[in-house]
């Protein structure tokens, strides 16, 4: 099964919604020892998985799919995979974090139908703070 490698280290942003990595991490994809890893640099900005408000008493932005939405929003930041990978190695890596299955593919699903506008918009620039 794949893995994440460290833990992870986040700190809020001013504007209370988005969250800085403090420390890098990676994520090993399809088994704990695959050559196809995704590197997550400290600095890197994020606002966890990119759910409507209106949903958040039901599925928070923040969960035990973290580390997965932080993945996810890396590969959809640099395009270092086409959407299809990158939602794919989502659904993965919530399932490696031990969430429930019906809320793995409800995300999964999700990111599916309303990801394409976020993955279009986003250039190869990765945000970064230092």
């Amino acid at each position: 099964m794949s893995s994440f490698t460290l833990s992870l280290v986040v700190s809020p942003l001013p504007d209370g919604r988005n969250w800085k990595l403090v420390k890098p991490f990676t994520y090993h994809v399809g088994s704990k020892h695959s050559r196809f890893i995704i590197k997550v640099p400290k600095g890197f900005v994020t606002d966890f998985a990119s759910v409507p408000q209106l949903l958040w008493f039901w599925l928070p932005y923040w969960g035990k799919y973290g580390k997965a939405a932080i993945v996810h929003d890396r590969l959809y930041h640099t395009r270092e995979t086409s959407r299809r990978m990158a939602d794919l190695i989502f659904y993965e890596a919530m399932q490696v974090e031990g969430t429930p299955k019906w809320k793995a593919r409800l995300m999964y699903w999700g990111v599916r139908m309303g990801g394409y506008l976020s993955y279009k918009k986003r250039g190869v620039k990765t945000p970064l703070l230092d």
